[in-house]
């Protein structure tokens, strides 16, 4: 499950202040906090444990940095050189032609993304006010299994946590880059690290933790299948919040100053790490108590708790890891949202806190309908991640070399008189590379979302 483009003429006053990180960090940190989500604590570990864990991880990682990341220093490099969302940065450098569709398709994707992606989010502040109550820690197995399966069954359940995530992001994204979406960053990114960091410490020394360790840092190539390498190309491409504007929207924020080819690599790097403690934190402990890494997704909800529950401390832990849950959900939901608003803040021309409430609208409406229905939670979901996601990535990639130009690009990432030692190697792999891998992504998603199984 996890992981805009405009609607029409795009205004933007000229009396309205483009808003902007006033920190290389709080750019970073906010650009992190996109990147770094459910993807990579709740989703990674049991990916890699689907697919024979270390050889996986150096694939993984080999991909993040050929693929994932020259996709992310586009989106920066579009957004930076035009100071605009990603809809109307795409009118203002193909004036007059259509690429602005690229644009209003990241909008609606990260919109379509928010209407099941809050259901998740709120699952994780119901689980970590259970963990904190202390409710989790009274359950049995058959209990908390009972417990997921009614929070993401009962409507009423997930429609209040829904909204309460909405809220918190709405107001979040209402006071500004600087102001919100910076300054949340620069607190909850540290909290999330300093949780994951001390969870991992805890699941590395149990009794029976080498096991666990031997999975995630032994690589035995033989149990690389080709489904494998796809999984891993998948895992890289989504972990980064590409190809929905995101990045592009958080890019037209960034200083002239910074090296945006460092800041694009220092983002992929911090997700990759981000992920890695999720399998250092999952596997030791899985193995420690007997579980198979491999399970799917029932491993955060059902098992981790579980198992919390016959540990020293359980319940700290267990509240640690549900916060934890909770703030890289928040962080993602944060960068989604701000697509929505910069969208109708340069496009209608409404002020931030006006356009916050709009959005907070329209997403909890289709939230609701996410939360009643599962057969739409799938679909919203299936549509974003086989279609939006992988088609906006590859029209970008075309844009950058075929629309932008080779001269521009590399101007933009040497600002300032920088130099980008590395540009020949990221145009290349833009160019001919990246193109390809998104289209081998877009063509066995499709397959796969129509029921096709080509791996046996």
């Amino acid at each position: 499950m996890i992981k805009f483009v405009t609607f029409g003429t795009l205004f933007i006053s000229t009396f309205m202040k483009h808003d902007g990180f006033s920190t290389k960090a709080g750019a970073i940190a906010a650009a992190v906090g996109s990147a770094v989500g459910l993807g990579n604590i709740w989703r990674f570990p049991y990916i890699v444990g689907e697919n024979g864990g270390a050889a996986f991880l150096i694939v993984y990682i080999i991909f993040t940095i050929l693929i994932a990341t020259p996709v992310l220093l586009s989106e920066f490099t579009i957004g930076r050189m035009t100071g605009k969302p990603v809809t109307a940065a795409f009118r203002q450098l193909a004036p007059g032609k259509k690429w602005h569709i690229v644009g209003f398709s990241g909008v609606m994707c990260a919109f379509i993304i928010m209407s099941f992606y809050n259901v998740v989010t709120g699952w994780t502040l119901f689980y970590t006010g259970q963990a904190i109550g202390g409710e989790l820690s009274a359950m049995n197995e058959a209990q908390i299994a009972q417990t997921f399966a009614d929070t993401s069954s009962n409507p009423l359940t997930s429609i209040l946590w829904m909204v309460a995530a909405v809220i918190i992001v709405a107001y979040v994204v209402a006071n500004g880059v600087e102001k919100g979406i910076e300054r949340c960053s620069k607190i909850l990114m540290p909290l999330l690290l300093v949780l994951i960091v001390g969870i991992s410490v805890r699941s590395v020394t149990l009794d029976g933790a080498s096991s666990g360790l031997e999975f995630l840092l032994s690589p035995d190539f033989s149990k690389l299948t080709p489904k494998a390498l796809f999984a891993a190309l998948g895992q890289a491409f989504f972990s980064l919040s590409i190809g929905m504007g995101t990045m592009t929207t958080y890019g037209s924020y960034i200083s002239k100053k910074d090296n945006l080819t460092a800041d694009a690599v220092s983002v992929s790097m911090f997700d990759f790490f981000i992920a890695f403690l999720g399998g250092l934190m999952v596997f030791p402990c899985a193995f420690a108590f007997g579980v198979n890494p491999g399970m799917g997704p029932g491993l955060v909800f059902v098992t981790l708790p579980n198992i919390f529950n016959q540990m020293a401390f359980g319940q700290l832990i267990s509240i640690a890891f549900f916060l934890l849950l909770a703030v890289a959900a928040v962080t993602s939901s944060i960068s989604l949202f701000e697509v929505l608003v910069s969208y109708g803040t340069s496009r209608f021309g409404i002020s931030r806190k006006r356009s916050a409430l709009i959005g907070a609208v329209l997403t909890v409406a289709t939230g609701v309908g996410c939360s009643v229905s599962s057969e739409l939670f799938d679909f919203c979901d299936n549509l974003s991640a086989n279609v939006l996601l992988p088609l906006g990535s590859f029209f970008i990639v075309l844009f950058v070399p075929h629309v932008i130009g080779k001269a521009k690009v590399r101007a933009e990432l040497e600002a300032h008189g920088g130099k980008c030692k590395v540009f020949d190697i990221f145009y290349f792999l833009v160019k001919y590379i990246v193109p390809v891998a998104i289209m081998l992504i877009f063509v066995v998603s499709m397959l796969n979302w129509l029921g096709i199984d080509i791996w046996n």
